[in-house]
């Protein structure tokens, strides 16, 4: 409820109408979801709800996700197709249009100005490693393939695995692959490290020179290490899709 605080403060009724609209957009789009509801629809295009609930960032649940659209489709942000069958595909309406530019503002605002959670190595481990996959560069893969396996955390809260090799695309696990044991790299490193590597916020070469990432194994692997990874960001529109990330 918006309280005309005018009474008391001397606040006028332009400001009052300013603030429940204010809230009113809060209460209805100030959870982790909708908002990239809508940002996965209109940079991606129309979809399903399986197609939208494999892009989203992290893991949600089917119950969520049908709460999350219902919401968005009763405040006239999106719309779907008639009929309720599979190939039904939601998509933005000109509410959900308009919505969209406000959305990417905040989403550069956050990259300028908010640091990035080591919390989320343990809360969104495949976002993480999504990332990580999204920095390699296609073009200068290992042959044969080479296996980065990849320590963070103050007790290793964080593993997983990088499989690369030249002519395939790479992908990521979080648990062992089991593959050739002599083709293996060990990298250790910080939280904070991480996540500005997988961000694209740091450079591999800096970071092995500077001994922020400790790297074990054939030297002949260590010392190429770093050039398998891209040193200009990731694109800020890259699809985050886990499933295709991991195994």
């Amino acid at each position: 409820m918006c309280v005309d605080r005018a009474q008391n403060g001397g606040v006028g009724s332009s400001d009052v109408v300013e603030f429940c609209s204010f809230t009113k957009a809060i209460e209805h789009l100030g959870d982790r979801w909708s908002l990239l509801v809508v940002r996965e629809i209109g940079v991606f295009g129309p979809q399903g709800f399986n197609t939208l609930a494999r892009g989203l960032p992290g893991r949600i649940s089917t119950s969520v996700l049908t709460e999350r659209v219902r919401r968005l489709e009763s405040l006239g942000v999106i719309t779907h197709d008639d009929g309720e069958t599979r190939s039904s595909r939601y998509r933005l309406t000109a509410a959900g249009e308009a919505l969209l530019p406000i959305i990417m503002g905040l989403r550069g605002w956050a990259a300028a100005w908010i640091p990035d959670d080591p919390a989320m190595l343990e809360r969104d481990p495949d976002i993480v490693l999504a990332w990580l996959v999204a920095r390699v560069d296609r073009t200068a893969q290992p042959h044969p393939r080479a296996i980065i396996e990849i320590w963070s955390g103050r007790r290793e809260e964080f593993r997983a695995w990088l499989i690369l090799e030249a002519g395939t695309e790479p992908y990521g696990c979080r648990h062992d692959p089991l593959l050739e044991q002599q083709r293996y790299v060990l990298v250790r490193l910080g939280p904070e490290v991480l996540l500005a590597l997988a961000r694209g916020q740091r450079a591999w070469t800096a970071a092995v020179a500077d001994g922020s990432v400790r790297v074990t194994g054939d030297p002949a692997l260590t010392r190429d290490l770093a050039g398998w990874f891209s040193p200009a960001p990731a694109q800020a529109s890259h699809r985050i899709d886990t499933t295709q990330a991991m195994t």
